[in-house]
């Protein structure tokens, strides 16, 4: 099958969409599927063999984050010309309705399209900006997919219809790791890890920073790595007198990734929302490690409402010092809770994942079929 994928957010700024967009792809390439990828690209992006820039992306704030995107006409004739030149079988858009590359490739697409909707939020100041061009667009669309029910919450509720929910995917045998003596603690000195942008106030350092004294007076051996990219001296502002006990690891490997997710004593997602799913989770119990996560839903969805890790109330440093306490306190219940998550994780595995959205694909080419398209 001939499948083009196109992502609206920039390749040289990953983020969750484009790692969902590039192992996607390499797993249906696996399968001996011929897969180009367009995006939005800067000229000295480094690039996969099978994605093609359409131009560089400016960046817009979305979403409660910075969406980095491209528009404009140069961007549309690369587009267009990238549909002309492929001849696929199937489009699959994500995004479809953020003004950047996936939707000028629905504009112009010709053949059956998939659109998968990432996003989850309450309100959409840009949906409803582009609500004049969405209708006609819609109809475009012959299947839909949802990386979660909170996305596709979202979209039911901007756009009505329906979606399949399929998850976003991990290849979990390149979580596993062996634990690594610079992340390992004991029960007397355990560690933490905390994954994220750490300069951007929903990813949640801050809860976190304001739990961690309460932890440390019970735990005065406790050591915290904070992993990501952000201003470390100002995050270090966050933990006051705590600061000693908190190592800022700056943005990490994947293999480093999963060997801190492998030996910690706690991963913890303080996430305040924004979130539709929560790959960081799921990359969590692929590396074995026992959760301590906000209760918002994308979280609740992913750890079985507290089956498969640890739940505090969102935003409340005080609850997540209680139920982190009470964690390290049990660890063969942490223990226990991990290896039962390690055995769920299997179903977003991109073995398991991939064939759900290629039965999409030929839902929507069977669908396509008898249909006069420009």
């Amino acid at each position: 099958m001939k499948i083009g994928i196109a992502c609206g957010y920039s390749w040289d700024v990953p983020g969750g969409v484009q790692f969902h967009i590039r192992d996607l792809a390499k797993e249906l390439i696996a399968r001996g599927h011929e897969v180009s990828v367009i995006a939005p690209a800067g000229p000295d992006a480094e690039l996969e063999p099978f994605v093609v820039s359409a131009g560089s992306a400016i960046p817009i704030k979305y979403n409660g984050s910075v969406a980095r995107l491209a528009f404009g006409p140069k961007v549309n004739h690369r587009v267009r010309t990238w549909l002309r030149d492929g001849e696929f079988d199937v489009l699959h858009v994500h995004e479809p309705f953020t003004p950047s590359v996936s939707m000028l490739a629905l504009m112009s697409a010709s053949c059956p399209v998939v659109a998968t909707f990432h996003t989850a939020m309450d309100t959409s100041r840009m949906l409803a900006l582009a609500s004049p061009f969405i209708v006609p667009l819609l109809d475009k669309i012959e299947a839909r997919i949802a990386v979660s029910q909170e996305a596709r919450r979202t979209m039911v509720q901007h756009l009505g219809g329906d979606a399949w929910v399929i998850p976003n995917g991990v290849f979990v045998r390149d979580l596993e790791a062996e634990r690594d003596q610079r992340f390992t603690g004991s029960s007397t000195e355990p560690t933490l890890a905390f994954l994220g942008r750490i300069d951007e106030p929903r990813k949640g350092l801050g809860v976190l920073a304001g739990a961690f004294s309460q932890v440390r007076a019970r735990f005065p051996g406790v050591r915290l790595f904070v992993a990501g990219k952000g201003d470390s001296d100002a995050a270090a502002e966050l933990f006051g007198s705590d600061r000693d006990a908190v190592t800022f690891l700056g943005p990490v490997s994947d293999a480093d990734k999963a060997a801190l997710l492998a030996s910690v004593d706690a991963y913890i997602a303080p996430n305040t929302g924004g979130e539709s799913f929560g790959i960081i989770l799921v990359e969590a119990m692929s590396a074995g490690a026992f959760i301590v996560a906000s209760d918002i839903p994308a979280f609740r969805a992913v750890l079985g409402e507290g089956e498969f890790g640890a739940h505090f109330a969102n935003e409340n440093s005080a609850d997540l010092a209680r139920v982190l306490v009470e964690a390290l306190a049990a660890p063969a219940q942490r223990a226990s809770i991990a290896e039962a998550a390690k055995a769920e994780v299997w179903r977003y595995d991109w073995s398991s994942v991939a064939s759900q959205i290629l039965s999409v694909y030929d839902t929507a080419i069977a669908s396509a079929e008898g249909k006069t398209r420009p």
